[in-house]
């Protein structure tokens, strides 16, 4: 089974199953946690110490209801964050594609990364922000050039898993073909709350993992693993053709569809293709305007992946959204 640790300002935690008698129906199964008696200040020296995290959660202590602790992301910073492009069929659709996808990779800056709790911070030059639920895989090996990663081996590679949210500025993004920019902006990474280290036997259950983002309450993405186009195995195969990847390091494994930018009709693609750039993004930006699933101040965006039988659980993220100008810190 796996192990899920939070990460406070005060050190690493593990959390502790509420008893089976004194569960309810959609109560979250971890209700104490134990302090993880380690020196551990990254992600990645947290991994290397799993004796210190195995340790706490065989300590029988009665430990710290999980309410009272802030609950920071589990993935330390500065390390590499990488994402995977339409890696869903469900999202393929949504976005126009048909036929083979051809995998596809891109950076986001570490800088991006931010808590499970913490409030998105919209730029103020940004109108279209936009959501994106995917699986986070931590690494708890490195991954060097020209590594070919059968399905046995993942739990050789992959140390955990996470719930991240790619948060997206879609006129950056669309008009110049920027993604870097576009999913790097402080907050546009929410990650945790929990990071959940994995025994070699959860991998068999990856493909029974569901992501559901809800904005509001409104549920807008739901798919299991089963949707996914390149699986984590292929992914780390295809990424270190040219992409090394070290302990702690994050890779972001796409999101289903459900998404706020969808492709439009093909009739009106065809008559776009027909004008000059600029006048193309105005018009397609002026459709967008109308389209009420875009992210605003005051949203609040509610995010979770687990198994049927919780298995492995990876929490509930809930994070709200603010303008530059609103934020208070």
């Amino acid at each position: 089974m796996s192990t899920n640790v939070l990460r406070t300002a005060d050190g690493w935690w593990v959390l502790l199953p509420r008893a089976l008698d004194s569960a309810r129906a959609g109560e979250t199964p971890f209700d104490r946690a134990v302090p993880v008696d380690t020196k551990a200040a990254t992600t990645a020296e947290l991994i290397a110490d799993r004796a210190a995290v195995r340790e706490a959660s065989l300590s029988g202590e009665v430990g710290t209801p999980v309410a009272d602790l802030v609950a920071l992301s589990p993935v330390t910073t500065p390390c590499r964050v990488v994402a995977q492009m339409v890696n869903y069929r469900s999202h393929a659709r949504d976005s126009g594609f048909s036929g083979d996808i051809p995998p596809a990779f891109f950076r986001k800056a570490s800088g991006s990364v931010s808590g499970p709790g913490e409030a998105i911070v919209r730029p103020s030059h940004v109108k279209f922000l936009d959501y994106e639920i995917e699986l986070g895989l931590v690494m708890g090996a490195s991954l060097p050039l020209g590594t070919v990663v059968e399905e046995r081996d993942l739990p050789s590679y992959v140390a955990g898993l996470v719930i991240t949210n790619d948060v997206s500025a879609r006129e950056v993004q669309l008009t110049k073909t920027q993604f870097y920019e576009s999913k790097s902006y402080p907050t546009f990474t929410p990650t945790g709350p929990y990071l959940a280290l994995l025994e070699p036997e959860d991998f068999a259950h990856l493909l029974d993992l569901r992501l559901r983002l809800s904005v509001n309450g409104e549920l807008r993405q739901d798919r299991t693993l089963a949707d996914m186009i390149v699986r984590p195995a292929q992914a780390l195969t295809l990424l270190a053709r040219f992409q090394t990847l070290d302990p702690g390091d994050l890779l972001l494994t796409g999101t289903p569809g459900g998404t706020a930018l969808k492709a439009p009709p093909k009739a009106v693609e065809k008559i776009g293709a027909l004008l000059p750039p600029a006048l193309k993004w105005k018009a397609f930006f002026k459709s967008q305007a109308r389209n009420p699933h875009y992210l605003h101040t005051g949203d609040v965006i509610t995010a979770t992946i687990s198994t049927a039988g919780r298995r492995i659980d990876l929490g509930e993220q809930r994070t709200p959204v603010t303008d530059a100008k609103e934020d208070p810190r």
